[in-house]
């Protein structure tokens, strides 16, 4: 998947400036889609020149105008074009797990130590996920169409963050005990 692709979906749910999109990556579509402001500006022009979305001047009091963006028919064609595209599975590339792997050869506190900050920082996100799912989401089992499928994007982020955290702690417990 490309950048190109979680823009289109974020511009079809809402229109926005470049600035509102790069706010939605750091709120939402930054959990599971990292991008930085300069490549959304980036890709934004980019997508403007292909023609997948067009742009109209909004002015502002006190400030510049500001570009609001909207996905045209192309965008909306090759939306649907990506969309039914097959892709491949994620593959897990993780290196804590090259690190627990080689704990034996080096100083395995250190890598215990590691695997304690890991599990901290999985479960401060793991509280963000089930945060905004208390707030956004409380009754899902009403939810349809484009309500429910972020719903079921958050679901996984908290399934997949529950289960770093339990690894984590998997992972602790076991070099604790082969470290007595």
């Amino acid at each position: 998947m490309a950048l190109e692709h979680a823009i289109l979906v974020s511009l079809t749910e809402r229109a926005g400036s470049g600035y509102e999109l790069a706010r939605r990556f750091d709120r939402s579509i930054g959990f599971f889609w990292g991008a930085t402001h300069q490549q959304i500006y980036r890709v934004l022009k980019r997508m403007t020149e292909a023609g997948w979305l067009s742009n109209e001047l909004v002015a502002q009091d006190g400030r510049p105008d500001k570009k609001v963006y909207r996905v045209s028919a192309d965008g909306h064609a090759e939306l649907r074009r990506w969309l039914g595209e097959p892709n491949e599975p994620a593959i897990l590339r993780d290196e804590l797990a090259v690190k627990v792997r080689g704990a034996s050869l080096g100083d395995a506190a250190v890598v215990l130590a590691e695997v304690r900050r890991h599990r901290d920082r999985h479960a401060e996100r793991l509280d963000v996920y089930r945060e905004i799912e208390k707030r956004d989401f409380p009754d899902p089992r009403g939810l349809s169409g484009q309500d429910l499928h972020q719903y079921l994007v958050l679901r996984g982020g908290v399934r997949a963050e529950q289960s770093f955290v339990e690894w984590c702690d998997e992972v602790a417990e076991a070099l604790e005990r082969d470290g007595r």
